[in-house]
């Protein structure tokens, strides 16, 4: 990215953040659940079951719906453009090949990126942060939104520029598995609540979260068979505890029964049914 740009990012972040802020766990998921209370749910990549992943027509799907939350993946083009993409090459959800960060924004969009999952989407292209958002402002949903890899303090004022640039700074959450990522998304925008995601959670998770000031962790089911009161004794800590990425109803179910806060799934509309039909009293 040209300095200029990385510069104007930063200075613009600057004067649009606002000084930090405490953000709870219970400001962004609602009340922290008990055992047995339904989880929030978001639709991973957007409405996968619908439309390809990733893509405008998938999150406009989940956008439209009743759900509570969508989750998105950012990269960086080779000329600092932040676009919706999950894999590290293009390969398997287009019709180009190579790593998203080897391609510029023009050549990453000249691939088709919705006729593998059907003749419907031909022609969908690789969205870009700034397109996802403009439908997302318009909404009243919430957006967890994870930042592939390693990203700098400048690549990450750009992503935050644009957050605030749409108003939508008190509906957005940035997660990542990478720690420094989360310190420098603390130190360009340290009001944006974070959530760390880990496969598996260590010993300790609420140290681990308080460590980092995240909100909450993201992790998967195993974590919570191994220790089934993570959700527990992160809500002691007032923080809350997320799972990816549950597409069954034995799956829905065994979270429910934890307690645990949002369900990750690409099955949306499903788990919110299944959620409706199964609450106690109905």
């Amino acid at each position: 990215m040209p300095a200029a740009v990385i510069t104007l990012a930063l200075v613009v972040v600057a004067i649009v953040s606002p000084e930090p802020s405490t953000v709870f766990a219970s400001n962004v998921f609602g009340a922290l659940r008990a055992p047995g209370d339904p989880a929030f749910v978001a639709a991973h990549r957007g409405d996968r079951a619908v439309a390809p992943e990733n893509t405008i027509p998938a999150l406009q799907s989940a956008l439209d719906s009743s759900l509570d939350f969508v989750e998105t993946d950012v990269q960086m083009t080779s000329d600092g453009v932040p676009v919706l993409f999950h894999d590290e090459t293009i390969e398997r959800t287009t019709t180009g090949e190579g790593r998203v960060s080897d391609h510029t924004l023009a050549s990453l969009q000249r691939f088709d990126a919705g006729s593998w999952y059907s003749a419907e989407y031909a022609g969908t292209h690789v969205p870009t942060l700034e397109e996802f958002l403009i439908i997302f402002a318009s909404s009243d949903k919430k957006a967890l939104v994870e930042l592939k890899d390693f990203w700098t303090e400048e690549e990450v004022a750009v992503v935050t520029e644009l957050i605030y640039g749409y108003h939508v700074q008190d509906r957005v959450t940035l997660a990542s598995f990478n720690f420094t990522t989360l310190r420098n998304i603390e130190a360009v925008a340290p009001a944006i609540p974070r959530v760390i995601i880990r496969r598996m959670l260590p010993a300790e998770p609420v140290r681990l979260a308080q460590f980092y000031g995240a909100i909450a962790i993201l992790t998967s089911p195993a974590s919570l068979r191994e220790n089934p009161d993570a959700a527990t004794d992160m809500h002691a800590a007032g923080l809350g505890l997320l799972l990816y990425t549950l597409n069954s109803e034995e799956k829905w179910s065994q979270a429910i029964g934890w307690g645990v806060d949002g369900i990750i799934t690409d099955k949306p509309s499903t788990l919110d049914t299944w959620l409706a039909d199964t609450a106690p009293g109905t």
